[in-house]
Order: structure tokens, then sequence, then C-alpha cells
């Protein structure tokens, strides 16, 4: 008798939703697929069902959200893609980083427990709260003056979205809920404690996001000289550390009953959205660099030696594909700043016409705007309106706009904007380079792609070839990836890409006649970057204290 084919299941865990994807173990075929929007999404200004109000910059989330992804999407993609669960051999699954929770010993989260239930310390803390800026800025103030050397792994400087900061945060804001803090775990590996029943923790988010190089986290010593009870913060984290596409466990029955599956079916290490991409694109060789471009963007990009990069965002050996250095630099804000853009009020106008034609906001502005030559509108922009990850790893920063007039129209704003994270691209890209990390290729996944005119701007402005992955569910299928691994169908992450990946080269040829334009407005950007991010002036930093409640004597 045949058997039927095999299946793995991957599961993105994003910032609103979650997916869940069934793909073909022999050849990467997508086969169904699945998506359940979080109950709760962001949770920003109150905690759920009226509870505390929460302060500027908080970003929490609800693991029941999480659960029910499993509970929703898994089933609904199992029956999309006309599958038996039988045929399913293995589990992946990628979270946004980092998003960390506090949890008990036995991994129940502390904001499930009764009396925890109104702190907002209790809950998940998603990757995109910004609280912690203040504590980051004295985690890296000390690790500079002591010489500490994880520091340059990192580029100099700790993020506040990290989970040093954010545990620091939460010491000294909520003692007690430091106190019954079992555990700091980051979702990526909670959400496996959940389908396994038993705790891990992978080498990727504890590298980049945990300060774990060289085989340990920070010494207790320095631990103690941030605050005398942090101590014994490294106790909350340490753990065996597991390398990416190795297997956790196998699915529990609880887990299992959830999803319709059977028990014992292999689920792979947890892992990072942005990194498990890497091997879906396609992008796992030395100077391919991943963009995973949505609402903000992760850059990726592997090499066979150790660089240290001003402003990236972490060095971790084995961190992406064992065997190479994996490196990580991001932006804050990309398709955030435009749907901001789009979303605070078009011209009437340009409101109907949209409509009259059936077109968005964004496919509307972009047409117009491409029919103007490259840098008409006299416009230059920095895209910080959500901060600045790299290469400044400064969350205070806002955004500016350079040389409006009378005379500017929306499509010509818009059109700044979507420059300005280009060129924050750019010279992400000539911070690697400059350090001796090269890249030949920029391979783009996420939401983003969508847009012709968006991909087009970031080849002539990066003045690279663009490819682009040929999936719609970039970590979704990297997750599967990662459980095909897992579940014994490949020896290894590289075999496993090289038959399951989706992509497609060069697809984006950079226009040599709109280079030396760009190249001007380039310029003016990494003048207009170095002045309001580099010390020329702290008015960005003013403006941010004002905005926060800070009175005139604090900012003056």
């Amino acid at each position: 008798m045949n058997r039927l084919p095999t299946v793995v299941i991957g599961i993105d865990f994003g910032t609103l939703s979650g997916r869940a994807l069934v793909v073909a173990t022999e050849d990467g075929t997508e086969l169904g697929t699945a998506v359940h929007g979080y109950r709760h999404g962001v949770v920003e200004r109150q905690l759920p069902g009226g509870g505390a109000a929460l302060k500027p910059q908080w970003a929490l989330q609800v693991p029941q959200d999480w659960r029910d992804v499993l509970v929703h999407a898994v089933p609904a993609a199992l029956a999309a893609a006309g599958v038996t669960p039988e045929q399913v051999i293995g589990i992946g699954t990628d979270f946004t980083a980092c998003t960390v929770l506090p949890v008990t010993s036995a991994g129940v989260p502390l904001c499930e427990l009764d009396d925890l239930r109104d702190r907002p310390h209790a809950y998940p803390k998603l990757w995109k709260h910004h609280a912690a800026q203040p504590h980051a800025d004295r985690i890296n103030a000390l690790a500079a003056a002591r010489g500490e050397g994880w520091l340059a792994r990192y580029g100099g400087k700790i993020s506040s979205e990290w989970q040093f900061a954010k545990g620091l945060q939460l010491l000294e804001e909520d003692p007690e809920v430091y106190r019954r803090t079992d555990r700091w775990i980051e979702a990526a590996d909670w959400i496996i404690w959940e389908l396994c029943g038993t705790e891990t923790r992978n080498l990727c988010t504890a590298g980049y996001k945990g300060i774990f190089q060289d085989g340990h986290y920070p010494s207790r010593e320095f631990l103690e000289a941030l605050n005398p009870d942090f101590g014994d913060f490294v106790g909350k984290l340490e753990h065996p550390l597991s390398a990416m596409g190795e297997r956790a466990g196998g699915l529990s029955a609880r887990a299992a009953a959830w999803m319709g599956l059977p028990e014992g079916v292999a689920v792979a290490i947890g892992n990072v959205d942005a990194h498990v991409t890497s091997v879906a694109a396609g992008a796992i060789d030395p100077g391919q660099m991943l963009a995973v471009m949505g609402t903000s963007t992760c850059h990726i990009i592997n090499g066979p030696a150790l660089a240290e990069v001003p402003g990236m965002c972490g060095a971790v050996r084995d961190g992406v594909i064992p065997g190479l250095w994996g490196y990580e630099a991001g932006q804050s804000g990309v398709g955030d700043i435009f749907a901001w853009f789009v979303e605070s009020g078009l011209p009437e106008e340009y409101q109907t016409e949209a409509r009259e034609r059936g077109l968005s906001g964004h496919e509307l502005l972009s047409e117009k705007a491409a029919k103007q030559p490259v840098g008409q509108h006299g416009l230059v922009a920095l895209d910080w309106h959500g901060g600045n990850r790299s290469v400044l790893v400064d969350h205070d920063l806002s955004g500016v706009l350079v040389g409006a007039t009378l005379a500017t129209r929306p499509e010509e704003v818009y059109r700044a904007l979507l420059e300005a994270t280009a060129f924050g691209t750019r010279t992400i890209i000539d911070a690697f380079e400059g350090s001796g990390v090269r890249v030949d290729e920029l391979i783009v996944a996420g939401g983003l792609l969508r847009s012709s005119f968006l991909m087009q701007i970031y080849a002539d402005i990066i003045q690279r070839p663009l490819s682009i992955i040929g999936s719609a569910q970039g970590p979704a299928l990297g997750s599967a990836i990662h459980a095909a691994v897992a579940a014994g169908a490949y020896p290894d992450l590289h075999a496993a890409s090289a038959t399951m990946a989706r992509v497609h080269r060069n697809v984006y040829q950079p226009d040599p006649n709109h280079a030396a334009t760009y190249d001007q407005l380039y310029a003016i950007y990494t003048e207009l970057h170095d002045h309001f991010g580099r010390g020329g002036t702290n008015a960005l930093h003013r403006l941010h204290a004002l905005r926060n409640g800070s009175d005139n004597t604090e900012v003056s």
C-alpha cells in the first residue's frame, strides 16, 4: 500500500496575528494556510478588561491569543491543504523578538495568575515595547565604562527592546513581579514549552536578544553594578541552548488535542521570524542579505568570520545557520511609516479619486509619485518615526522632513518617506561593508515586496540587484523547513533550503539613470542623519521629553 506524502507545518506568530502553513516535505510546495487574528492585538493603552492604564511606549500582548492560533489556525490550514493529521511529521514555529514574558517554574505566564492580572509588568512585553530605553542607556554606559567585550558584538549599544533592558525595567518598576518571575523567557521558547511540555531555549534569541556570547551571559558583578538586586537575573534565563533546526521534543497530548494532531510529532526548536526566513528565501550564503520588510525591517546576513559592525543588532556564531556568523540589523519603522502617512488623512480629492478608481491610498500615491523625476520633489526625510534601531540604536529619535514648501504635494512627501527607508537600508549596508562584511545581493521578503514601485526605489538607492522571496509566507515557510530538519526529513538546513526554498533572483535591477541623483539625496540624508542622530543637536531628544511629559527644565 502506498503511503501518503508527508507534510510539515510552519507557524508564524506575528505582531497582530498568527499564521499556520502546511508544506509538502518533499519539495516545499505550500498546500494550505490559515490566519487567526489576536483578539487583544497589541495592548498599548490599557490592560484587558478595563485594567490599568499604560504609560507611553508600552506594548504588551496576551498569551492566550498565541494559544488560540494553535487551536484555530492549524486545523483550518490542514483542512485547506486537504491533508490528514497523520501526514504531519513536524512542526516549526517562529516569533517576533524580543517578545519576552515572566513565567512560573511550570511555565505559567504571571499575567494569568489571579492576583497579578492587573499588573502591567506581569504581561509579555512585545518587541516594540520601548519604555525600557533609560534602562538600556544605563546598561550601555556601564558596559562601555567597564570595557565589556560583548558590547562590540551588538554594535556598541544594547537595544531597549531586548531581554536585559526589559528585565531591569521589571525589577525597578515592579520588584514583586520580578521576585515572582522564576523564568524570564522569549515567547519563541515559551510556545515550544506549550507544545512539548518542557522548557527549551534556542541559540538565536539567546544570542541576539539575550547577550549570550562565548558561552555565557554578562557577569553577576556587572548586573549587580546596575542594581544590587539584578545579580540573580541570569538565573532566570540559564538553560542549555539548542541550535537551529534541532528537535525540541515531541508534541504533548495537551497540545496535540488543541490542534487535532497525533501526539509525539516532532517539534523544532524555537526561532525568530526574520532569522527563520533566511532558509525560505535562499539567503544563507555569505554576501546575501535578507531584508524582511513589513511594519519594520529586519536585515540578516551570514559571514564566515566575526566582524564588529557599528550599530548592528548582534553577531552570533551559528545564530542563523550552523557554521557561520549570523548578523542582524534593522529599522524600527518602515511599513508603519507609510501607513501612518496614508491613514493620518489624505486630502478629500485624493480619497475620492482612490474610491472611484478602486485603488488603495498607497497605490494612488505610488502612481502619482512615479510620474515625477527622481529628486524633483526637493525633499529628504529621516525614517525615525519609530525610533532608530540601526545604526544609531536610539528609540528616542523621531521623524524629520526637510525641504517642504507650500507647493509640496502628498505624493511627494509619500515618495520621500519611501526613499528615506531605502536610505536607511543603504546606511546599514554601508556599515556592514565598512566593517568587512560584503553585501552582494539584497533578497526581500515580507508584505512590502508587493509594491513594485518601492522595490525599484530600493534597487536604485542601494545600487544592487533585488531578489524576492517566492512565497507570501516567508517566516511560516522557514519554520516549516526547520520542522523538516527536526523531523529527520533532511540532514541539515542547507539541504532542506536547497529543495524547499522559494526565491526569484535579480527581479529588480538598479536604473543607472537614477544613481547620480540618488547619491546626492543620500548625501543629504547622511548629513541630516549624523546631525540629528550623532550629536549635532539634541533637538529630537528634547522634543521626545516634552512629548512624554517632562517639564521644560529637563529639556532646555
